[in-house]
């Protein structure tokens, strides 16, 4: 799930930085002001949304989306534990030949003086 919206919001935010660059800014009318048209639209509205902005306002918010989903999915923790893909291993005990004792090694006894003991369990 997380590697999906991931992609979605990395296409996203290609499609906004494409369509901003797109888009003809604020700035480009600067002219106006100087005498070269109407400046009626220098510091005012510049009328309806056309489909650019319009777009570019839906991507945004389906990026801010996006952001959020992948933001929840980073924090949650997970609930249950255990193997990736597949059933959790199972132990197997190994079996040991009969007459070969060398080969299991012997229990370690315990020193009086060992700090061993004060290990809580």
């Amino acid at each position: 799930m997380q590697t999906f919206i991931l992609i979605i919001h990395v296409l996203v935010g290609a499609s906004v930085i494409g369509l901003v660059l797109l888009q003809h800014g604020k700035g480009a009318d600067m002219g106006a002001a100087f005498g070269s048209g109407s400046a009626g639209s220098l510091f005012g509205s510049s009328g309806s949304a056309n489909f650019l902005s319009r777009s570019t306002a839906v991507l945004t918010a389906v990026f801010f989306v996006t952001s959020l989903g992948l933001t929840y999915l980073s924090t949650s923790k997970p609930t249950s534990q255990g193997v990736i893909v597949g059933k959790p291993p199972v132990e197997q005990d190994v079996p040991v030949p009969a007459g070969d004792k060398a080969a299991v090694p012997a229990a370690v006894p315990a020193d009086a003086d060992s700090k061993t003991k004060d290990i809580p369990k």
